[in-house]
């Protein structure tokens, strides 16, 4: 485990960096021109910075960036 100490300006602009980096996913996503073997690459992206973000985010915030793999895009290409 490793610990971080950052100002409060610091952290605000790592949750604009994380949000920005999620949106970017999240409507990477929909695009139906990425392949699928490029979206299982990206689905590990996102799980990895979506736990970031609920580090430093409130629930309320999280919510937004949540992604179901339940109906993803693998499911409307059957």
């Amino acid at each position: 485990m490793l610990g971080l100490l950052i100002r409060k300006k610091e952290a605000q602009e790592l949750e604009y960096i994380i949000k920005r980096e999620l949106e970017e996913l999240l409507l990477d996503f929909e695009d139906e021109r990425i392949e699928e073997t490029v979206k299982k690459v990206m689905e590990e992206k996102y799980k990895i910075v979506f736990g970031l973000y609920r580090r430093i985010a409130s629930p309320e915030e999280c919510s937004k960036y949540i992604k179901s793999f339940k109906n993803s895009y693998s499911q409307r290409e059957s």
